[in-house]
């Protein structure tokens, strides 16, 4: 009784921008909150049905917006919390709410007296004098629920209902079970002298990761999320490279009694052949039409043509390059053919050999409290006029998560900033932006508190923990949600920070990443962590050169994914896939991107983004937001690039819109246009 009485999750924090109190959240606190939180919800859902009053923008729309606050607390901090710090209390907890979670969601989608209302207002919506902000969440909503499946029958309800509750089960699943395999695989190195070609710092980080095993005199490689790991660029013992890229492409395939329960086969058919009945069940052909139909793509024909308008080009490319490096190999008495946990080691080199670039020699000038404080936050500041103050006192989820004010030029109040930089255990892999609270008008919340998450081995004590350029990039990118989630300003929460279209919620992002290489800021942060001296301004006209470098490999391993993605969610519901090796094989080949040396960025047992991230028939997503990111970095370059007046103009028509209006809108809005295709094309070397 005294959890529930005192449960931090029943009124609003009432500490600084309503920072969720997690020196008080205990354990026992989640699962109360989110059962009252539902009940809740589903009362003020009922009030809204039940009024004998006529269906008004107020009384349904607003009513509806205003509902589930409560549920909206609880989920922000626990989803974030079993992302970045998970436990075998996390892990359940969140099995036991998936379809619970999902029943709730259909218990309000399925609504048919909802619907009614909704319906109703849709059908006056011209003549009610909305403003356009207003206008849109009528449109939205009646367009998702629709979508949702709000107009079938009560029979095709209940199989609805049943598919999503299975769906929200085998998703969770899948997650926890590459979290188990991710920390199971980690590669354990016995003799230091295999570690050759890392650095002293990257040393130190995997002998700290095995100490916190209990593997005292060992060193442990953690493995990332994507096939490739950042040290197969430096690793001189093949073997070893050997062993960490077959480390991460065995997650979710092994099926000796150690990994059988992590096995994710099952978890991969099952999950599409669900997906694609339920689309029909929806009226679609299959789920990749489902998903794209409240996409700015519309179609998966529109997706499809875009990647395999890029696929060819980038599957030459990849071979000219491999052309390269087996001749770097066949240099040096290799007496081997290239293979895939080859590729980067002689990238570096053949990049040293044409450019005289050596990334691994960058590290020293990426020192991440530089990149942080004087890198990203210095950029946000020149364009946006941002300032960000450390605030120590304020407590965050981990010891390591770190928590910082964000003010305008002005001193307005923009809110908090969260960022938890370091890998662990209890963390998942990859980058990613959350908020954990949002935006609204309406709910008298103008101001938000967003969060990074990344995942940088941490050094020993008193090491300095140097940044590789691919986790530089990272942060930028994933600053760039966060900036979108500060900046977008909006009366409804349906529109608040992020929440806009899947394929274009990472063109904010992207764009971010432009700043990196920027000549004011790059000078700003990339300074010596030991002299203080600047990156020499030679390696950084080399790094430019170099740009669309080994740009065939990147492009065809993320097309691989993006393809690979497609194909599982366009087969339709008759369509059963029986072995998972063979349909992506016969998938890659198809668009003749089956080559072994360049392997797909995610295999599906791991292919987190769209078996259980949110990004099912969506990972398209970052290479459609691409195009539109490479057309806007050409505007900046035009317009005198990071200035106030451009950041202003970006901010007001762009991130500041949020989701009150429809992205490509916005986009013109900003532009003066549709975006162009070939700043894309230029900037990965697909060109003809």
């Amino acid at each position: 009784m005294a959890l529930t009485a005192n449960n931090p999750f029943f009124t609003r924090s009432t500490l600084p921008y309503q920072l969720p109190p997690f020196a008080s959240i205990t354990d026992e606190h989640y699962r109360p909150a989110f059962l009252q939180g539902m009940t809740a919800q589903l009362a003020e859902v009922s009030a809204i049905t039940g009024t004998a009053d006529a269906p008004s923008f107020d009384n349904t729309l607003v009513a509806l917006e205003r509902s589930g606050q409560t549920l909206a607390r609880v989920s922000e901090v626990f989803f974030n919390k079993s992302s970045s710090d998970s436990s075998d209390f996390t892990n359940d907890l969140e099995e036991e709410l998936a379809p619970l979670l999902a029943a709730h969601a259909d218990a309000i989608r399925l609504d048919p007296a909802l619907y009614s209302r909704l319906a109703a207002v849709h059908e006056q919506r011209a003549s009610l004098g909305l403003d356009a902000e207003s206008l849109y969440l009528v449109e939205r909503y009646f367009t998702e629920f629709t979508l949702a499946g709000a107009g079938l029958s009560d029979d095709n309800k209940q199989s609805l209902r049943d598919f999503n509750s299975r769906l929200s089960t085998l998703t969770t699943r899948f997650e926890k079970n590459l979290l188990a395999d991710t920390n199971e695989l980690a590669l354990i190195i016995d003799d230091v002298a295999e570690l050759d070609g890392l650095t002293e710092g990257e040393i130190s980080a995997a002998a700290e990761a095995a100490r916190e095993r209990q593997l005292d005199g060992k060193y442990l490689i953690s493995l990332v999320l994507p096939t490739s790991h950042p040290y197969l660029a430096s690793l001189t013992d093949r073997g070893v490279r050997e062993r960490l890229l077959a480390a991460s492409r065995a997650r979710g395939i092994r099926s000796d009694a150690a990994g059988a329960a992590n096995d994710n086969r099952p978890l991969v058919i099952e999950i599409t052949h669900l997906r694609a009945q339920r689309a029909r069940l929806l009226g679609f052909d299959s789920h990749a039409a489902y998903v794209t139909a409240d996409e700015t793509a519309k179609t998966p024909g529109a997706v499809w043509d875009l990647l395999g308008r890029l696929a060819p080009a980038a599957a030459r490319n990849a071979r000219v390059e491999q052309v390269d490096l087996q001749a770097v190999v066949d240099a040096e008495g290799g007496g081997f053919e290239l293979a895939a946990w080859d590729w980067a080691f002689y990238t570096e080199k053949v990049r040293r050999a044409k450019y005289d670039v050596d990334t691994a020699a960058m590290r020293p000038y990426f020192e991440l409290e530089s990149v942080l404080t004087n890198g990203v936050f210095y950029a946000a500041n020149q364009l946006y006029g941002l300032t960000f103050t450390a605030r120590p006192e304020l407590v965050g989820w981990h010891p390591e998560s770190r928590v910082f004010e964000v003010t305008t030029e002005d001193g307005t109040a923009l809110g908090l900033y969260i960022g938890d930089f370091y890998t662990r255990d209890s963390k998942r892999g990859g980058a990613w932006m959350n908020a954990l609270v949002s935006q609204s008008g309406l709910l008298g919340t103008n101001t938000t508190v967003v969060c990074n998450n990344l995942n940088v081995s941490k050094p020993a004590a008193g090491q300095p923990t140097l940044l590789t350029y691919d986790q530089v990039t990272t942060l930028f990118h994933e600053f760039g949600h966060a900036l979108h989630g500060l900046l977008a300003r909006a009366t409804y929460p349906k529109f608040s920070g992020t929440n806009v279209y899947r394929d274009f919620v990472e063109f904010p992002s992207q764009v971010n990443e432009m700043w990196m290489l920027w000549p004011e800021v790059l000078a700003n942060y990339a300074r010596h962590y030991q002299t203080g001296e600047a990156m020499p301004q030679k390696l950084v006209d080399r790094i430019q050169a170099s740009s669309a470098f080994n740009e065939g490999f990147l492009t065809s391993e993320y097309l691989a994914a993006a393809l690979l993605d497609q194909a599982w969610h366009r087969i339709d519901a008759d369509t059963v896939v029986t072995d998972v090796a063979r349909f992506e094989a016969e998938a890659l080949a198809s668009v003749s991107l089956d080559n072994a040396a360049v392997p797909t960025r995610y295999a599906s047992t791991y292919f987190a983004h769209t078996f259980s991230g949110g990004y099912d028939a969506g990972y398209y997503s970052y290479i459609w937001s691409e195009v539109l990111d490479a057309d806007t970095v050409e505007w900046f370059r035009e317009n005198g690039g990071l200035t106030r007046d451009n950041g202003d103009r970006f901010r007001d028509r762009l991130l500041g819109v949020g989701g009150t209006k429809d992205p490509l809108e916005a986009y013109r809005h900003w532009r003066g246009r549709d975006a162009e295709l070939q700043p894309l094309l230029d900037r990965r070397g697909l060109n003809a």
